[in-house]
């Protein structure tokens, strides 16, 4: 009981002198591990009578208690001292400014959409879509464009593949097909918007791309008429510039699919009229391909480039320069991502 005794005192005093994690456990191997101390004394027991076992088994468990308990009580204060080391050698000083991070922006041709949406959105226009790859049927013949017409020409038009059941297929030349789709699945009134991209075989230069972005509408009802699309079209202009002073100008023009049709153009500071679009009330022949009466229901369609309209708000002399993807170029004309908010 005294050799217990002995080896209860210097166990403890090496736990309590044990400087690191790692001493402690060699310790708790040593004495409690398959082969410690302990263990081996435990292994004794059954040599021993049964009087003995049973006085010498308490010993040896109440031991076993007093050295696991100071065992996990050294363990637990050498952590706080390591943590508080860790503590003290890592902290963070707040006065320190931020690290820089680069911080996106928004495309001005993205920021001039989301605008746009905006705007008509208050109007009472619903945003409509469609594909890109159309059909004959729908960018040309359901707009009233005769075969004859320059549009259809190889050097204006993106021609695909002919479709499986014979249908020529393009890449749209403007968003127009949303509208014939929208007045063939939706029956009037109608009021939408329909902003893409679009494709002409063009030259790319400082004016021309031979892709570039639209946005139509359409209004189809029974009572609209040519002094509500001009009504229209000077809200957005004005609020879209931000001029409530700015002044349009309607020129006679000609479209296949209205009739009468107009050239826009805008004063642009005082000084230039500049073009930004064309307009017109839906010609029948359109309504009747889209299998609604011209006799009952009319309307009016416009059209404008988003890059067009871009170029002049925000001062970008080339058009070029939206498609180049140069960061330089897109800190200077983007906007801040909660602008889209």
């Amino acid at each position: 009981m005294d050799k217990l005794g002995q080896l209860n005192q210097q166990l403890v005093n090496d736990i309590e002198k044990a400087a690191t994690l790692q001493e402690v456990e060699d310790l708790r191997i040593s004495a409690l591990g398959k082969k410690g101390t302990l263990t081996l004394l435990m292994k004794d027991l059954g040599q021993m009578s049964p009087d003995e076992r049973r006085v010498m088994g308490a010993e040896l468990n109440a031991l076993k208690d007093v050295l696991s308990a100071a065992l996990d009580q050294r363990k637990a204060q050498l952590a706080n001292e390591v943590l508080a080391s860790r503590l003290a050698s890592e902290t963070l000083d707040v006065s320190l400014p931020p690290r820089p991070s680069p911080s996106g922006k928004v495309h001005p041709l993205s920021h001039v959409l989301d605008q746009a949406i905006h705007i008509f959105g208050q109007m009472g226009f619903a945003l409509a879509e469609g594909p890109d790859i159309e059909e004959d049927f729908y960018n040309f013949t359901a707009l009233n464009i005769p075969p004859e017409h320059p549009a259809r020409q190889e050097q204006d038009t993106f021609y695909l593949p002919v479709a499986s059941d014979g249908q020529p297929l393009v890449l749209r030349t403007h968003t127009s097909p949303v509208q014939i789709r929208t007045m063939q699945n939706t029956p009037p009134p109608l009021r939408i918007i329909a902003p893409g991209r679009t494709y002409r075989s063009d030259d790319l230069d400082a004016t021309h791309a031979p892709m570039f972005h639209q946005i139509e509408g359409l209004v189809i009802d029974k009572q609209t008429h040519m002094g509500h699309l001009k009504g229209c079209l000077e809200e957005f202009c004005r609020l879209f510039f931000e001029d409530p002073e700015l002044k349009l100008r309607f020129r006679p023009g000609y479209f296949p699919f209205t009739e009468p049709s107009a050239e826009v153009d805008i004063l642009w500071n005082n000084t230039t009229w500049l073009e930004i679009l064309g307009c017109g009330m839906v010609h029948p022949n359109v309504l009747q391909n889209c299998g609604i009466d011209p006799a009952i229901y009319q309307g009016f369609a416009f059209g404008m480039g988003l890059e067009r309209i871009t170029m002049l708000k925000y001062g970008i002399e080339d058009l070029r320069l939206i498609y180049e993807s140069d960061l330089r170029w897109l800190n200077h004309y983007g906007f801040a991502p909660e602008a889209r908010e």
